[in-house]
Protein backbone atom coordinates (compact mmCIF):
# COMPACT_ATOMS: atom_id res chain seq x y z
CA UNK A 1 0.00 0.00 0.00
CA UNK A 2 1.34 3.41 -0.90
CA UNK A 3 1.78 6.12 1.71
CA UNK A 4 -0.79 8.32 -0.06
CA UNK A 5 -3.62 5.80 -0.44
CA UNK A 6 -5.53 6.84 2.69
CA UNK A 7 -4.34 10.42 3.15
CA UNK A 8 -4.47 13.67 1.22
CA UNK A 9 -1.71 14.42 -1.31
CA UNK A 10 -0.48 17.33 0.88
CA UNK A 11 -0.19 15.14 3.99
CA UNK A 12 1.48 12.42 1.96
CA UNK A 13 4.09 14.88 0.75
CA UNK A 14 4.71 16.03 4.31
CA UNK A 15 5.13 12.41 5.38
CA UNK A 16 7.66 11.67 2.66
CA UNK A 17 9.65 14.78 3.57
CA UNK A 18 9.64 13.75 7.24
CA UNK A 19 10.86 10.24 6.45
CA UNK A 20 13.65 11.55 4.24
CA UNK A 21 14.79 13.99 6.88
CA UNK A 22 14.83 11.26 9.54
CA UNK A 23 16.83 9.01 7.22
CA UNK A 24 19.49 11.70 6.93
CA UNK A 25 20.09 11.73 10.69
CA UNK A 26 22.99 9.41 11.61
CA UNK A 27 22.25 6.71 14.18
CA UNK A 28 22.96 7.60 17.79
CA UNK A 29 26.01 5.32 17.88
CA UNK A 30 27.62 7.26 15.03
CA UNK A 31 26.90 10.83 16.09
CA UNK A 32 29.71 13.34 16.34
CA UNK A 33 30.47 15.41 19.40
CA UNK A 34 32.92 18.25 18.91
CA UNK A 35 35.69 18.24 21.50
CA UNK A 36 37.33 21.19 23.15
CA UNK A 37 40.57 22.62 21.85
CA UNK A 38 43.63 21.24 23.60
CA UNK A 39 46.01 23.29 25.72
CA UNK A 40 48.41 23.33 22.78
CA UNK A 41 45.71 24.49 20.34
CA UNK A 42 44.49 27.23 22.65
CA UNK A 43 47.82 29.03 22.27
CA UNK A 44 46.83 29.74 18.66
CA UNK A 45 44.82 32.70 19.89
CA UNK A 46 47.89 34.53 21.17
CA UNK A 47 49.35 37.39 19.17
CA UNK A 48 52.70 35.81 18.22
CA UNK A 49 51.28 32.62 16.64
CA UNK A 50 48.78 34.69 14.68
CA UNK A 51 51.60 36.92 13.43
CA UNK A 52 53.78 33.92 12.51
CA UNK A 53 50.95 32.44 10.47
CA UNK A 54 50.08 35.72 8.78
CA UNK A 55 53.64 36.70 7.92
CA UNK A 56 54.40 33.28 6.43
CA UNK A 57 51.17 32.96 4.45
CA UNK A 58 50.17 29.84 6.39
CA UNK A 59 47.16 31.56 7.98
CA UNK A 60 44.92 30.21 5.20
CA UNK A 61 45.82 26.55 5.86
CA UNK A 62 43.31 25.80 8.61
CA UNK A 63 40.34 27.61 6.99
CA UNK A 64 40.98 25.79 3.69
CA UNK A 65 41.17 22.50 5.56
CA UNK A 66 37.86 23.22 7.31
CA UNK A 67 36.15 23.89 3.99
CA UNK A 68 37.50 20.66 2.53
CA UNK A 69 36.19 18.72 5.54
CA UNK A 70 32.74 20.21 5.08
CA UNK A 71 32.64 18.85 1.52
CA UNK A 72 33.32 15.27 2.66
CA UNK A 73 30.33 12.96 2.15
CA UNK A 74 31.58 9.99 4.16
CA UNK A 75 34.12 9.03 6.81
CA UNK A 76 36.30 7.45 4.15
CA UNK A 77 36.29 10.65 2.13
CA UNK A 78 37.08 12.66 5.25
CA UNK A 79 40.03 10.38 5.96
CA UNK A 80 41.36 10.99 2.46
CA UNK A 81 40.98 14.76 2.91
CA UNK A 82 42.86 14.61 6.21
CA UNK A 83 45.78 12.63 4.79
CA UNK A 84 45.96 14.58 1.55
CA UNK A 85 45.94 17.98 3.23
CA UNK A 86 48.28 16.87 6.01
CA UNK A 87 50.83 15.67 3.46
CA UNK A 88 50.34 18.89 1.48
CA UNK A 89 51.17 20.94 4.59
CA UNK A 90 54.38 18.97 5.11
CA UNK A 91 55.39 19.40 1.46
CA UNK A 92 54.60 23.10 1.58
CA UNK A 93 56.72 23.58 4.71
CA UNK A 94 59.62 21.63 3.18
CA UNK A 95 59.35 23.52 -0.10
CA UNK A 96 59.32 26.83 1.74
CA UNK A 97 62.40 25.90 3.76
CA UNK A 98 64.25 24.83 0.62
CA UNK A 99 63.49 27.88 -1.49
CA UNK A 100 60.49 26.71 -3.48
CA UNK A 101 57.21 28.61 -3.61
CA UNK A 102 56.18 31.78 -1.76
CA UNK A 103 57.80 32.53 1.60
CA UNK A 104 55.93 35.53 2.96
CA UNK A 105 57.77 37.93 5.25
CA UNK A 106 59.45 35.36 7.51
CA UNK A 107 62.79 33.84 6.57
CA UNK A 108 62.49 30.49 4.82
CA UNK A 109 64.38 28.57 7.50
CA UNK A 110 61.56 29.09 10.02
CA UNK A 111 59.91 25.93 11.38
CA UNK A 112 57.11 27.69 13.23
CA UNK A 113 54.59 28.12 10.37
CA UNK A 114 54.34 24.32 10.10
CA UNK A 115 53.80 23.93 13.83
CA UNK A 116 51.08 26.55 14.20
CA UNK A 117 49.32 25.65 10.94
CA UNK A 118 49.14 22.00 12.03
CA UNK A 119 47.55 23.04 15.33
CA UNK A 120 45.02 25.10 13.41
CA UNK A 121 44.13 22.00 11.42
CA UNK A 122 43.83 19.72 14.45
CA UNK A 123 41.63 22.30 16.19
CA UNK A 124 39.34 22.45 13.15
CA UNK A 125 39.18 18.67 13.04
CA UNK A 126 38.46 18.41 16.76
CA UNK A 127 35.57 20.89 16.50
CA UNK A 128 34.17 19.62 13.19
CA UNK A 129 30.61 18.28 13.25
CA UNK A 130 29.76 16.73 9.86
CA UNK A 131 26.15 17.04 8.75
CA UNK A 132 26.08 14.17 6.23
CA UNK A 133 27.35 11.38 8.50
CA UNK A 134 28.49 10.73 12.03
CA UNK A 135 32.01 10.38 13.38
CA UNK A 136 32.50 8.62 16.70
CA UNK A 137 35.11 9.73 19.23
CA UNK A 138 37.25 6.75 18.25
CA UNK A 139 37.13 7.68 14.58
CA UNK A 140 37.86 11.30 15.42
CA UNK A 141 41.02 10.17 17.24
CA UNK A 142 41.99 8.11 14.19
CA UNK A 143 41.57 11.15 11.96
CA UNK A 144 43.68 13.30 14.27
CA UNK A 145 46.44 10.69 14.32
CA UNK A 146 46.31 10.45 10.53
CA UNK A 147 46.64 14.23 10.28
CA UNK A 148 49.54 14.28 12.74
CA UNK A 149 51.44 11.56 10.88
CA UNK A 150 50.84 13.06 7.45
CA UNK A 151 51.80 16.62 8.40
CA UNK A 152 54.96 15.54 10.23
CA UNK A 153 56.53 13.70 7.30
CA UNK A 154 55.94 10.28 8.89
CA UNK A 155 54.18 9.01 5.76
CA UNK A 156 56.57 10.43 3.21
CA UNK A 157 59.91 8.83 4.16
CA UNK A 158 61.07 7.29 0.89
CA UNK A 159 64.49 6.48 -0.54
CA UNK A 160 65.08 6.19 -4.27
CA UNK A 161 67.84 3.73 -5.12
CA UNK A 162 69.69 6.14 -7.39
CA UNK A 163 69.97 9.87 -7.97
CA UNK A 164 69.23 11.63 -11.26
CA UNK A 165 72.77 10.91 -12.49
CA UNK A 166 72.40 7.20 -11.81
CA UNK A 167 74.58 7.10 -8.68
CA UNK A 168 73.63 4.68 -5.92
CA UNK A 169 72.31 6.60 -2.90
CA UNK A 170 73.19 5.97 0.72
CA UNK A 171 70.35 6.55 3.18
CA UNK A 172 70.24 8.86 6.19
CA UNK A 173 67.26 9.30 8.54
CA UNK A 174 66.92 12.40 10.73
CA UNK A 175 64.20 13.44 13.18
CA UNK A 176 63.42 16.79 14.79
CA UNK A 177 60.92 18.24 17.26
CA UNK A 178 58.20 20.86 17.55
CA UNK A 179 58.86 24.07 19.50
CA UNK A 180 58.30 23.69 23.25
CA UNK A 181 58.29 25.72 26.53
CA UNK A 182 55.72 27.88 24.77
CA UNK A 183 54.24 29.27 27.99
CA UNK A 184 57.67 30.66 28.76
CA UNK A 185 57.99 32.23 25.30
CA UNK A 186 55.32 31.52 22.69
CA UNK A 187 57.61 32.91 19.96
CA UNK A 188 60.07 30.04 20.34
CA UNK A 189 61.40 28.04 17.39
CA UNK A 190 63.10 24.64 17.48
CA UNK A 191 66.26 24.35 15.36
CA UNK A 192 65.84 20.58 15.16
CA UNK A 193 62.49 21.00 13.43
CA UNK A 194 63.95 23.67 11.16
CA UNK A 195 66.80 21.28 10.30
CA UNK A 196 64.32 18.54 9.41
CA UNK A 197 62.54 20.85 6.97
CA UNK A 198 65.77 22.12 5.45
CA UNK A 199 67.24 18.63 4.89
CA UNK A 200 64.22 16.52 3.91
CA UNK A 201 64.80 14.91 0.53
CA UNK A 202 68.19 16.55 0.04
CA UNK A 203 71.41 14.81 -0.93
CA UNK A 204 74.71 15.28 0.89
CA UNK A 205 78.09 14.45 -0.63
CA UNK A 206 80.08 11.91 1.37
CA UNK A 207 83.37 10.09 0.87
CA UNK A 208 81.34 7.00 -0.03
CA UNK A 209 79.13 8.77 -2.56
CA UNK A 210 75.86 10.73 -2.37
CA UNK A 211 73.49 10.15 0.55
CA UNK A 212 69.78 10.93 0.56
CA UNK A 213 68.42 12.48 3.77
CA UNK A 214 64.83 11.86 4.82
CA UNK A 215 63.32 13.51 7.88
CA UNK A 216 60.33 13.59 10.20
CA UNK A 217 59.21 15.80 13.10
CA UNK A 218 57.79 14.60 16.42
CA UNK A 219 55.48 16.22 18.97
CA UNK A 220 56.61 17.31 22.43
CA UNK A 221 53.95 15.26 24.20
CA UNK A 222 54.54 12.42 26.65
CA UNK A 223 51.42 10.48 25.72
CA UNK A 224 52.19 10.31 22.00
CA UNK A 225 55.50 8.67 22.84
CA UNK A 226 53.82 6.18 25.19
CA UNK A 227 51.44 5.31 22.34
CA UNK A 228 54.39 4.33 20.15
CA UNK A 229 54.67 7.16 17.63
CA UNK A 230 58.48 6.84 17.47
CA UNK A 231 58.55 3.09 16.93
CA UNK A 232 55.62 3.18 14.53
CA UNK A 233 57.43 5.71 12.35
CA UNK A 234 60.98 4.34 12.46
CA UNK A 235 60.55 0.55 12.58
CA UNK A 236 60.22 -0.04 8.83
CA UNK A 237 63.12 2.27 7.95
CA UNK A 238 65.94 1.48 10.39
CA UNK A 239 66.85 -1.84 8.73
CA UNK A 240 67.21 -0.03 5.39
CA UNK A 241 69.20 3.08 6.32
CA UNK A 242 72.95 3.61 6.61
CA UNK A 243 72.79 6.08 9.50
CA UNK A 244 70.18 7.77 11.67
CA UNK A 245 70.13 10.48 14.26
CA UNK A 246 67.43 12.00 16.39
CA UNK A 247 67.96 15.72 16.99
CA UNK A 248 66.67 18.16 19.58
CA UNK A 249 67.52 21.50 21.15
CA UNK A 250 69.89 21.27 24.10
CA UNK A 251 72.25 23.71 25.78
CA UNK A 252 73.36 27.23 24.95
CA UNK A 253 76.24 27.67 22.55
CA UNK A 254 77.17 24.01 21.97
CA UNK A 255 76.34 20.75 20.27
CA UNK A 256 76.36 17.51 22.24
CA UNK A 257 76.65 13.98 20.92
CA UNK A 258 74.84 12.07 23.67
CA UNK A 259 76.77 8.92 24.49
CA UNK A 260 74.13 7.26 26.73
CA UNK A 261 70.33 7.39 26.97
CA UNK A 262 68.33 6.51 30.08
CA UNK A 263 65.00 4.73 30.64
CA UNK A 264 63.51 7.45 32.86
CA UNK A 265 60.97 10.23 32.42
CA UNK A 266 61.73 13.17 34.67
CA UNK A 267 58.32 14.84 34.59
CA UNK A 268 59.05 18.23 32.97
CA UNK A 269 55.73 19.49 31.52
CA UNK A 270 55.14 18.86 27.82
CA UNK A 271 53.28 21.02 25.32
CA UNK A 272 49.98 19.96 26.88
CA UNK A 273 51.36 20.95 30.31
CA UNK A 274 51.25 17.29 31.34
CA UNK A 275 53.97 15.69 33.46
CA UNK A 276 55.10 12.06 33.51
CA UNK A 277 57.57 10.74 36.07
CA UNK A 278 58.17 7.05 35.47
CA UNK A 279 60.19 4.45 33.64
CA UNK A 280 59.94 5.02 29.89
CA UNK A 281 56.95 2.85 28.86
CA UNK A 282 57.83 0.42 26.07
CA UNK A 283 56.56 -2.89 24.74
CA UNK A 284 58.06 -5.93 26.49
CA UNK A 285 59.23 -4.04 29.60
CA UNK A 286 60.65 -7.30 31.02
CA UNK A 287 63.52 -7.05 28.52
CA UNK A 288 63.89 -3.28 28.81
CA UNK A 289 67.43 -2.08 29.60
CA UNK A 290 68.09 0.89 31.85
CA UNK A 291 70.54 2.33 29.34
CA UNK A 292 71.15 2.42 25.60
CA UNK A 293 74.16 3.88 23.84
CA UNK A 294 75.00 5.78 20.70
CA UNK A 295 76.65 4.07 17.75
CA UNK A 296 77.34 7.37 16.01
CA UNK A 297 81.07 7.93 15.33
CA UNK A 298 81.32 10.49 18.11
CA UNK A 299 85.12 10.67 18.15
CA UNK A 300 85.26 11.67 14.50
CA UNK A 301 82.36 14.11 14.86
CA UNK A 302 83.77 16.03 17.84
CA UNK A 303 87.24 16.28 16.27
CA UNK A 304 86.00 17.57 12.91
CA UNK A 305 85.52 21.21 11.92
CA UNK A 306 81.77 21.21 11.40
CA UNK A 307 80.83 24.83 12.17
CA UNK A 308 81.08 27.73 14.59
CA UNK A 309 79.58 25.93 17.60
CA UNK A 310 81.80 23.52 19.59
CA UNK A 311 80.72 19.87 19.58
CA UNK A 312 81.14 17.70 22.69
CA UNK A 313 81.10 13.99 23.41
CA UNK A 314 78.76 14.06 26.39
CA UNK A 315 79.30 11.04 28.64
CA UNK A 316 77.60 12.26 31.81
CA UNK A 317 74.53 10.49 33.27
CA UNK A 318 72.59 10.50 36.52
CA UNK A 319 71.99 7.07 38.05
CA UNK A 320 70.95 5.29 41.20
CA UNK A 321 73.85 2.90 41.76
CA UNK A 322 73.05 -0.77 42.36
CA UNK A 323 72.05 -1.35 45.96
CA UNK A 324 71.60 2.36 46.70
CA UNK A 325 68.62 4.73 46.78
CA UNK A 326 70.02 8.20 46.08
CA UNK A 327 70.83 9.43 42.55
CA UNK A 328 74.39 10.45 41.73
CA UNK A 329 75.97 12.09 38.68
CA UNK A 330 78.46 9.91 36.81
CA UNK A 331 80.62 11.98 34.43
CA UNK A 332 81.88 8.88 32.60
CA UNK A 333 78.63 6.99 32.07
CA UNK A 334 76.57 4.50 34.06
CA UNK A 335 77.91 1.76 36.31
CA UNK A 336 76.85 -1.88 36.17
CA UNK A 337 73.39 -2.63 37.52
CA UNK A 338 72.43 1.03 38.05
CA UNK A 339 68.99 2.55 37.54
CA UNK A 340 68.62 5.46 35.13
CA UNK A 341 67.56 8.89 36.24
CA UNK A 342 69.08 10.98 33.43
CA UNK A 343 70.78 10.11 30.19
CA UNK A 344 73.37 12.40 28.68
CA UNK A 345 70.47 14.36 27.20
CA UNK A 346 68.55 14.58 30.48
CA UNK A 347 65.21 12.91 31.20
CA UNK A 348 62.83 14.80 28.92
CA UNK A 349 61.53 13.80 25.49
CA UNK A 350 64.87 14.41 23.76
CA UNK A 351 66.39 11.69 25.91
CA UNK A 352 63.32 9.54 25.37
CA UNK A 353 63.38 9.69 21.58
CA UNK A 354 67.07 8.80 21.69
CA UNK A 355 66.33 5.92 24.06
CA UNK A 356 63.43 4.62 21.99
CA UNK A 357 65.24 4.88 18.64
CA UNK A 358 68.40 3.18 19.89
CA UNK A 359 66.41 0.52 21.77
CA UNK A 360 64.51 -0.17 18.55
CA UNK A 361 67.84 -0.39 16.70
CA UNK A 362 69.06 -2.96 19.22
CA UNK A 363 65.85 -4.98 19.25
CA UNK A 364 66.05 -5.18 15.47
CA UNK A 365 69.55 -6.63 15.80
CA UNK A 366 71.23 -3.60 14.22
CA UNK A 367 73.50 -2.40 17.04
CA UNK A 368 76.75 -3.52 15.46
CA UNK A 369 76.05 -2.36 11.92
CA UNK A 370 73.88 0.76 12.11
CA UNK A 371 75.36 4.08 13.33
CA UNK A 372 72.68 5.92 15.25
CA UNK A 373 72.14 8.14 18.25
CA UNK A 374 71.20 11.63 19.35
CA UNK A 375 72.52 15.11 18.58
CA UNK A 376 71.64 18.06 20.78
CA UNK A 377 71.86 21.43 19.01
CA UNK A 378 72.49 24.77 20.70
CA UNK A 379 69.48 26.59 22.09
CA UNK A 380 68.11 28.97 19.49
CA UNK A 381 68.35 32.44 20.98
CA UNK A 382 66.83 35.77 20.02
CA UNK A 383 69.12 38.74 19.50
CA UNK A 384 70.01 41.33 22.12
CA UNK A 385 67.11 43.66 22.72
CA UNK A 386 64.57 41.05 21.60
CA UNK A 387 64.61 38.63 24.52
CA UNK A 388 61.46 39.74 26.37
CA UNK A 389 58.49 37.63 25.19
CA UNK A 390 56.05 40.33 26.26
CA UNK A 391 57.54 43.02 24.05
CA UNK A 392 59.80 41.20 21.60
CA UNK A 393 59.35 40.63 17.89
CA UNK A 394 58.77 37.18 16.40
CA UNK A 395 62.15 37.25 14.65
CA UNK A 396 65.37 39.21 14.31
CA UNK A 397 68.61 38.93 12.28
CA UNK A 398 70.61 37.17 15.02
CA UNK A 399 67.79 34.68 15.58
CA UNK A 400 67.80 33.82 11.87
CA UNK A 401 71.60 33.66 11.68
CA UNK A 402 71.78 31.27 14.64
CA UNK A 403 69.19 28.97 13.10
CA UNK A 404 70.88 28.95 9.70
CA UNK A 405 74.26 28.21 11.27
CA UNK A 406 72.79 25.33 13.30
CA UNK A 407 71.18 23.82 10.20
CA UNK A 408 74.43 24.09 8.25
CA UNK A 409 76.39 22.52 11.08
CA UNK A 410 74.00 19.59 11.40
CA UNK A 411 74.42 18.96 7.67
CA UNK A 412 78.19 18.88 8.14
CA UNK A 413 77.90 16.60 11.18
CA UNK A 414 75.90 14.16 9.08
CA UNK A 415 78.52 14.30 6.33
CA UNK A 416 81.29 13.67 8.86
CA UNK A 417 79.38 10.75 10.37
CA UNK A 418 78.83 9.20 6.96
CA UNK A 419 82.48 9.66 6.02
CA UNK A 420 83.52 7.85 9.22
CA UNK A 421 81.56 4.75 8.18
CA UNK A 422 84.09 3.84 5.47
Amino acid sequence: MSLSSNVSPRLAAIGVTLLLSLAAVPPASATTTATAATTEEQRLDRAAPREILRSSGFDAVAPEFARALERARSYGEAKRVVVRQGEALWRRAVDRAQGRGPAGELSRDDDRPLYWARLGMTRELRQWEPTRFGVSETRQRHLIRALEDASRGHNSISYPKKDAAGHHLKRVLVTGFDPFTLDRDVRISNPSGATALALDGTVIKTADGPARVETAVFPVRWDDFAEGTVERTLRAHLPRVDLFTTISQGRAGRFDIERTNGAWRGGFPDNENLSRTETVPVTDPASQPQWTSTTLPYKEIVSAETGRFPVYDNTSVTEIPAGQSAPVVRPDGPTAGSTAREGGGGNYLSNEIAYRATLLRDRLGLHDRLPGGHVHTPILQFGAGNTDPATGKITDPEFVRNRLDIIAQVRQILTTAMDARR
